[in-house]
């Protein structure tokens, strides 16, 4: 097999793109970079290991933002750098990495990938592809200039150290930041077979940096788009976290949606925006839905997954439940569906069982809410779940799904009844989980 690898470093080495950028001629600057990742770095190069700042970090830093995560990349193997850092963790069998644990901040350090040569046969035991391309196992280490190539888009595969202050650039990554262009790094085809979340990791940060795709790294895609069905259902819950919940949601999903990439994610929510009569609804819905997410979150308020989840399989809901309705009783049939749905969307991503747990009572709680005689509303709200199911009341009619102006109701009731405090709803969860006691028998 031949090693795209060292054909593609050769060139980028004859194109000259490697270069080292001094301090003075970029905008990277130590005093916004977490003292922890310092403090990592230079334990490592005082042991006499290579190591860099790399990768999204070195991306943010360069236009202007300030990065959540820091990166770290060194010729250090896995074992001598958890040797080096007490209470560190080798964490992956795909892809090991090292935890290091700075006060309250993980620091992700990874060594150097190297090449795969097929006709190595230590490398055989490190390396391992199945038959579509997929990397099942990648632990080759090689130089900086051999971990450059392999990382995914140019502008991510920037190297910052600390100690100069100089940026290695390999790839060209620098160029393609002032040029606003997302570039995948080798032959596309090749790169989005060995791991299919590139595919998706293309999507979010063409919308998260609103950057244009460089043509062939956006023509790859559609026809590879099915590769994600292979990719683990567990893995694709932690990208539809990075997907949804990162603060350009709306984005991401619009990206998603031209590159025919989000009915692998949610098939059915897919076929409802396309084929429903109600097909101007419901995406209104859910645009709606990661737009209040997206503000949430730049105002640091906290967001939880099954909210969007509760909106994204809202149509595929009432078009499964008007379908079932035509043999059972309403309420059967909603039982019914709801259960097809989500058993449905687990076999593509596996969401943990709390968090559909809410999307179940929020969705239930949509029946309750039109009961607004007696004492129904005090028992409505005083429902853990009920400030979510009015959330969620306000989109369907947001998207224009009339409710007879019921999330008015609920906004006057609200304003006339105080709800009681998170720190009641926290006691009510609690007792609702708490296991009872059972009954010493009478003698």
């Amino acid at each position: 097999m031949k090693n795209w690898l060292k054909k593609k470093f050769n060139t980028l080495t004859k194109s000259s793109k490697k270069q080292i950028v001094p301090r003075s001629e970029h905008d990277i600057s130590r005093r916004n970079i977490s003292r922890g990742a310092q403090a990592v770095i230079k334990k490592l190069q005082i042991s006499g290991y290579q190591a860099y700042l790399v990768g999204g970090g070195v991306r943010d830093l360069q236009l202007g933002g300030r990065p959540k995560d820091f990166d770290i990349a060194t010729d250090a193997k896995p074992e001598q750098v958890h040797v080096l850092f007490k209470g560190s963790r080798i964490v992956g069998r795909r892809f090991r990495i090292v935890h290091v644990r700075q006060g309250r901040e993980i620091i992700e350090v990874t060594t150097f990938r190297g090449s795969h040569d097929q006709e190595d046969s230590l490398n055989k035991q490190q390396s391992r592809q199945s038959e579509s391309g997929m990397l099942l196992r990648d632990n080759v280490f090689g130089t900086v200039e051999e971990d450059a190539i392999r990382r995914d888009f140019t502008v991510n595969a920037l190297y910052y150290n600390p100690e100069d202050g100089t940026v290695h650039d390999y790839t060209g990554g620098l160029e393609d930041l002032r040029q606003g262009v997302l570039r995948l790094i080798g032959d596309p085809e090749t790169r989005y077979r060995e791991d299919p979340v590139r595919m998706l990791r293309a999507a979010r940060f063409a919308a998260k940096l609103e950057f244009d795709m460089e043509a062939a790294t956006e023509a790859a895609i559609e026809p590879l788009a099915e590769l994600i069905d292979s990719v683990s259902s567990a893995r694709l819950f932690d990208e539809m976290l990075k997907l949804f919940q990162s603060g350009y949601g709306e984005r991401t999903f619009f990206q998603l949606r031209r590159l025919g990439l989000y009915k692998h994610l949610f098939s059915q929510t897919e076929w409802s925006l396309t084929h429903s009569a109600k097909s101007e609804q419901y995406p209104a819905m859910i645009v709606q839905a990661l737009r209040n997410t997206d503000a949430r979150i730049a105002q640091q308020k906290s967001v939880t997954p099954a909210f969007i989840v509760a909106a994204m399989l809202w149509p595929p809901l009432q078009e499964t439940i008007e379908n079932l309705s035509r043999s059972m009783p309403p309420q059967d049939a909603y039982q019914r569906a709801c259960q097809q749905v989500i058993g449905g969307q687990l076999s593509q991503i596996s969401i943990p069982k709390r968090f559909t747990i809410t999307v179940r009572e929020i969705w239930d709680l949509q029946s309750r809410l039109p009961n607004i005689q007696g004492k129904r509303p005090e028992r409505t709200a005083a429902h853990p779940r009920f400030r979510a199911a009015y959330d969620f009341l306000l989109l369907r009619e947001s998207a224009g799904e009339n409710t007879g102006d019921l999330g008015a109701w609920w906004t006057d009731y609200q304003r006339d009844n105080p709800l009681p405090s998170p720190a009641h709803h926290a006691l009510h969860e609690e007792k609702r989980h708490k296991p009872r006691r059972r009954r010493r028998p009478q003698h």
